[in-house]
């Protein structure tokens, strides 16, 4: 349904000694399966080379937090949790979320394939296995005498090449009473909101409930519970137990809308290419104008999706001075591909370019109250999606 063409991996910073090297590329394209309903893309990196380095901390993200603190709280209230139940968290990152179950007094056990970002989780109190998550390793586990009685999984099913391998270790490892939590980007909301820069090699898959449910069913697991949250610009989360636990009314109206839709289709998915190029044509044109006006720019936010923005919008050094973003392990850096440097948020408001590109528009509310500063100087966002808005 869209070809981006050949992109960089989006979390590859560049280091500044290696910036006369030129970056491996692979093909960026997204297709729809007819026969399950799943939208994913058509090349494989091996996942090796995509996560055992990586960049991405979820705890530099005040709206993560708050939302992970959220569901927290509500699932010890909810499941009576305490110290004798065990909480696990696949792709737990540095464990940012881990981290209130274990100050709520239960145990908790993170899984987490990235060696630098396992290392900060356990130098925080998060007991993490720096492994890839299957069902093998769910295996071990259980022989261990280690059962689950929630795990939790959130925007790592996209990244998974062996989805029934990995599905199977959830149903190996959930304890019979317990409960599986996933979120995931909302192909719906990428389709209407038009975010296809959240399409890059580390998302292989992404979900409608339709195909989620066929996922689930056909590794022993029932999608029990479904919610639609507004995280990374509209995902669900998905709740899953072992056969036999009776849905609530969620999940079937979230289906019967699915099918009316027509999202088990592929005339829903097919112009979303065209609005794709439409937008790449304004967003490039302003940025154009900008620029020969005598306008600064710079951009926010040295995010995966800002890297096939950039990329797949050719938008590189003639447009964009540098990128600013919160991660101190992002700072002095270079993106990948189009090898702009990555500063401090603080240059905005000390420099103020005349305007920024606001690549993480996720988190769009979180940012802007963050520069609030350099606003007051004058400095003014440029939103690129779902339309071209300056701010």
């Amino acid at each position: 349904m869209l070809d981006l063409g050949h992109t960089p991996l989006a979390n590859s910073l560049v280091r500044p000694e290696d910036a006369a090297q030129r970056d491996p590329v692979f093909p960026l394209a997204l297709a729809f399966c007819q026969g399950c309903s799943l939208v994913q893309i058509t090349e494989s990196v091996p996942p090796e080379q995509l996560f055992r380095e990586y960049l991405y901390f979820s705890s530099f993200s005040d709206t993560m937090l708050r939302h992970s603190r959220a569901l927290v709280e509500r699932l010890v209230r909810d499941r009576g949790l305490t110290g004798d139940h065990l909480v696990v968290e696949v792709a737990s990152n540095d464990g940012y979320l881990l981290q209130f179950y274990r100050d709520a007094g239960v145990k908790v056990l993170g899984v987490e394939p990235a060696r630098n970002i396992a290392k900060v989780a356990e130098e925080k109190g998060i007991p993490t296995l720096s492994e890839f998550f299957g069902d093998a390793l769910a295996a071990r586990l259980r022989a261990e005498g280690r059962r689950a009685s929630v795990m939790h999984a959130n925007n790592v099913l996209a990244h998974v090449p062996d989805l029934n391998g990995f599905v199977r270790g959830f149903k190996t490892l959930l304890a019979d009473d317990g409960v599986a939590i996933f979120e995931a980007p909302y192909v719906r909301d990428m389709i209407e909101g038009l975010e296809f820069d959240t399409i890059y090699h580390e998302h292989l898959c992404y979900y409608s409930l339709t195909a989620l449910d066929a996922l689930f069913r056909r590794n022993g697991l029932a999608v029990v519970r479904v919610e639609r949250v507004p995280i990374h610009g509209g995902s669900l989360r998905v709740f899953v137990s072992h056969e036999g636990v009776a849905a609530d009314e969620t999940v079937a109206a979230t289906l019967a809308d699915e099918r009316r839709e027509g999202m088990d289709t592929f005339a829903y998915y097919e112009q979303f290419a065209r609005r794709v190029h439409d937008l790449k044509r304004v967003l490039v044109g302003l940025l154009t104008d900008l620029k020969k006006g005598g306008a600064r720019i710079a951009a926010y936010g040295a995010s995966a999706k800002g890297s096939t923005l950039l990329n797949a919008f050719g938008i590189g050094a003639s447009l964009v001075d540098y990128v600013v973003d919160r991660s101190t392990y992002k700072q002095g850096r270079l993106t990948p591909g189009t090898h702009l440097p990555i500063r401090a948020p603080e240059v905005l408001a000390a420099e103020v370019p005349d305007y920024a590109l606001l690549l993480t528009w996720n988190f769009a509310q979180e940012i802007l109250a963050q520069q609030a500063e350099y606003r007051a100087r004058g400095g003014r966002f440029i939103v690129p999606v779902p339309d071209v808005r300056v701010l």
